[in-house]
């Protein structure tokens, strides 16, 4: 019976593979400096150590904005989030993962009656606007610094351009395993209080029940990418700004940067040690980070060949998209308690 309800996140996890993750490479694919194939089985490899390795921090904190504390309830917050995420993928709009299973919980939280933790929804909600500033910084600052540095090199043009394709890949696999670690949380973070599964030995290494999650979650994550990613690849790495491959390779750098400040325990413990602030660890969207990244790109060119009608476009994906994944969580748990007579929460 797990397994059969565990099919919910496997498809949220394909949705963001089909969503989300394809921003880690859609400047690259976008710019014709790397290849699908080539993008898709990179990212592959690294959402999926990043996953089953690093995503225990952010799905810490999902957990305390509402724990599902049901098997079938979890199933459906994973549904409603997954069903928000494919029609607008249908649609083209690279939406935010970590916003449809926020609205998903918040849908569960009001059906349940459990209040919602306000502390830990600000933090996440907080977040969804730092992390794309964020990431505008960082890429206008890193995107300044680069146009001075082939200068200062005198590097010829071929050997730049077989540079940034190998920094591309570089950076690329780097933000995959920063993307599998934050938003993993979204995928499997509803399934680590019901998990039935128990820690497994394999050659001297233990595999706890959540690490197993995360793994599972991480493979269908990359069928995603495989399946189903090329259209979102295409609006994050074309229309909304026309990128060259220098300023791709900076948009990837940028994104992968604040995906791994939000997500990294060990950078959060190393800067509470030396007495410094620290960012929440919470599954932010990568769609928003990359965005905010082109963003830092075009106001380095003074703000010109920005498509600010496809960036409405996408922030109206941003707003709906929690509202219908609450909607369609609430109408669907209903129906699974009443219709299926299976309990979605424990009181």
């Amino acid at each position: 019976m797990f397994l059969l309800f565990l099919t919910s996140g496997l498809f949220l996890g394909w949705s963001l593979g089909a969503n989300d993750a394809s921003n880690i490479f859609g400047t690259a694919v976008g710019t014709r400096m790397v290849k699908f194939r080539t993008a898709a089985i990179i990212a592959s490899l690294f959402v999926i150590m990043g996953a089953t390795f690093s995503g225990a921090g952010t799905s810490n904190t999902l957990g305390k904005l509402g724990s599902v504390n049901q098997l079938a309830g979890a199933f459906i917050v994973a549904l409603a989030a997954a069903i928000s995420i494919f029609i607008m993928t249908r649609s083209g709009l690279p939406v935010s993962t970590s916003q449809a299973i926020v609205g998903g919980i918040i849908g569960w939280n009001i059906y349940s009656g459990t209040p919602t933790d306000i502390t830990t929804l600000t933090k996440i909600v907080s977040s969804w606007v730092s992390g794309p500033l964020l990431a505008a910084a960082f890429a206008f600052l890193i995107y300044k610094l680069f146009l001075a540095f082939p200068r200062l090199l005198r590097i010829h043009l071929f050997r730049l351009d077989a540079y940034t394709r190998m920094g591309l890949i570089t950076v690329g696999a780097f933000g995959a395993y920063s993307l599998g670690a934050n938003n993993i949380a979204n995928v499997m973070g509803v399934f680590v209080p019901v998990s039935p599964f128990h820690a497994i030995t394999v050659m001297g290494i233990t595999i706890s029940s959540t690490e197993q999650l995360f793994l599972l979650g991480g493979i269908s994550i990359a069928v995603g990418i495989f399946t189903y990613s090329q259209k979102v690849m295409t609006t994050v790495g074309e229309d909304v700004l026309k990128l060259t491959p220098q300023a791709a390779l900076v948009v990837v750098l940028a994104g992968a940067l604040v995906l791994f400040l939000f997500s990294s325990e060990s950078l959060e413990q190393w800067l509470i040690v030396h007495n410094l602030p620290t960012l929440p660890l919470v599954p932010i969207s990568s769609s928003q980070v990359i965005i905010g990244a082109i963003i830092g790109i075009g106001v380095a060119h003074g703000g010109r060949g920005i498509q600010y009608q496809v960036l409405g476009r996408i922030a109206s994906g941003w707003v709906l998209t929690p509202i219908i994944a609450a909607v369609i969580s609430f109408v669907a748990l209903f129906f699974m308690e009443n219709v299926f007579k299976q309990p979605v929460y424990l009181p």
